[in-house]
């Protein structure tokens, strides 16, 4: 399964220095021209809209950024191999690449004035399984570049001790609700469904219900909890690679300061986190809105505080 094309897309034009899309497209014709790569269809491949079929262009795209890698590496590494990569090849900085991913990123992906969801949230709900039951689980969500009207690519994972989770889907933004659908590759195994709160500015924290089937267990059964998605500064490999069960009675704000995110005062977040996250029961949940705002108000006042002393 080919993996966040568009961000990779995006990075290898900053490595070969290509501002825009027709730059990109003569990259890859210097290499190849029988290409099949065009403005055209990296129009769609840059939105996250679609991603290469043929094989030719993968093979074509590590020709252009001189990998000693097969083209089917691109389409399967992850974000931070990949990056981890061209850096390595092309003699750029790490950070330097992040840095142009992002800003290439938010003017891509803007919802309104000064809200942007492009960016990496921890997800904290009541694990789902039946061996896990009262147990914590982390997630991590990735919002990616905008592919239509008030829609924009996001991708869900958790690391199971089955393996890595990677699902893969869009989010919809609307007046009254954020909505999230996503898969895994074959469209048929597992499907995961969030409703959230409207975002408001700086989106540094989300929340409302999530859905699904249980996928660690005997049956797969239905199940809905509550989700809260905190924004991280910046995305996290240890996210990506740690247990998704957070141990018995740990703290959910030492876990996220351990993920890099700044909180003032963790009982104050922890108490926060656990009012929202625990509530529902007798067989119907449904979110009050003052338990989101009070989440809202405690991580956006850290998120402009530290957004203000870092500009």
């Amino acid at each position: 399964m080919a993996r966040q094309i568009d961000r990779k897309l995006r990075l290898t034009a900053t490595a070969v220095g290509a501002v825009a899309r027709k730059d990109l497209a003569a990259a890859f014709r210097r290499v190849n021209a029988k290409t099949s790569f065009d403005v055209g269809r990296a129009d769609k491949w840059l939105q996250g809209r679609a991603a290469p079929r043929e094989r030719q262009v993968y093979d074509d795209w590590a020709k252009v950024l001189d990998l000693e890698k097969p083209g089917s590496w691109i389409a399967d590494c992850d974000l931070d191999e990949f990056v981890d990569e061209i850096a390595q090849r092309h003699g750029r900085s790490r950070a330097e690449l992040l840095d142009s991913l992002a800003t290439s990123t938010h003017a891509n992906a803007r919802q309104g004035p000064g809200l942007s969801l492009v960016g990496t949230f921890v997800c904290y709900s009541y694990a789902w399984s039946p061996y896990f039951r009262g147990r914590m689980i982390r997630g991590e969500l990735s919002v990616g570049a905008e592919f239509g009207p008030n829609r924009l690519s996001v991708s869900y994972g958790e690391v199971l001790p089955t393996g890595r989770m990677q699902l893969d889907g869009a989010m919809t933004v609307d007046k009254r609700a954020l909505r999230v659908e996503v898969s895994d590759a074959t469209g048929v195994a597992q499907f995961v469904n969030f409703c959230l709160f409207p975002a408001t500015p700086p989106a540094s924290v989300l929340g409302g219900l999530m859905c699904g089937t249980a996928l660690i267990g005997p049956d797969a059964q239905p199940s809905v909890s509550r989700v809260v998605m905190v924004r991280l500064p910046q995305a996290s490999r240890r996210l990506q690679s740690i247990d998704a069960y957070v141990p018995s009675q740990a703290s959910l704000a030492e876990d996220l300061t351990g993920l890099g995110l700044r909180i003032d005062d963790l009982a104050a977040a922890d108490a926060c986190l656990t009012a929202f996250l625990s509530g529902g029961g007798r067989g119907f949940d449904q979110v009050p809105a003052v338990a989101y705002r009070a989440m809202v108000d405690l991580f956006d006042r850290g998120w402009l505080n530290y957004a203000a002393s870092a500009a």
